[in-house]
Parts: structure tokens; sequence; C-alpha cells
């Protein structure tokens, strides 16, 4: 059974740091592209960032600069490191897999239910 397990959030202060990590079991994770999605309260989810087979990364805009997005396929994880962290990054993180988009910027468009894995998300607070 395909399944994505994110893990790594928590309470930080402005300006701190945080990796998530997103664990795949059950499918060829090396063949698909994997993103990384957020909800703040009150919010819809929108795209962080996202990152293809061969490492070619997408950011929005809000993460530009201040997030990366990794990969270690033998591994079957996906990490986002995030620094300068900010108030308004304060959300439920989640991470997907798709096969079948063509870029990661197109998977990184793609509504949420479109996906073919999603994960259950971590809780990141931001807060002083």
């Amino acid at each position: 059974q395909a399944q994505l397990v994110e893990s790594g959030g928590g309470l930080v202060q402005p300006g701190g740091s945080l990796r998530l990590s997103c664990v795949a079991s059950g499918f060829r994770m090396d063949s698909y592209k994997i993103g990384w999605f957020r909800q703040a309260p009150g919010k819809e989810r929108e795209a962080v960032s996202c990152i293809s087979t061969d490492g070619t990364t997408f950011y929005a805009r809000s993460a530009k600069g201040r997030f990366t997005v990794s990969r270690d396929n033998a591994n079957k994880i996906v990490y986002l490191q995030m620094n300068s962290l900010k108030p308004e990054d304060t959300a439920v993180y989640y991470c997907a897999a798709d096969g079948v988009v063509a870029t990661v910027a197109g998977m990184c468009a793609q509504p949420w239910g479109a996906l073919d894995y999603r994960g259950e998300g971590t809780l990141v607070t931001v807060s002083s």
C-alpha cells in the first residue's frame, strides 16, 4: 500500500529553522515527482515546493530564498529545509507524489485531490 509520512514539524521561534521529512513506502518514489504543500488555519491549501525525479525544483514565491527541497531516492525520503521562518509560515505541511504531471511547476499547480499519493501532514507553528 502506497504511503507518505511527514515528520519534523513543531514549534519554532520566528527566524528559526526546521527540516521536514517525507518518507515514502509502497511505491517507487524515484519515479515520482514529490511536492510539499501547506494549509494555514482558515486558508486554502497551497503549494510550497516541488521536486522532479532528476532534482529539478520549483518554489512558490513565499518559499524562494528561504526553503530548500531535496530528495534521497535511495532511502525514499524527501526533505524540506525551512530557514528564516515567519509566523505566516504556520500551517500543516503535507507531501504528495505524482507520476503523471510533466513538470514540477505543473505538479505544484495541481489540485490536491488530483495528486497520486498524499500524506497526512505535520504541523509547523512559528511563534515567539
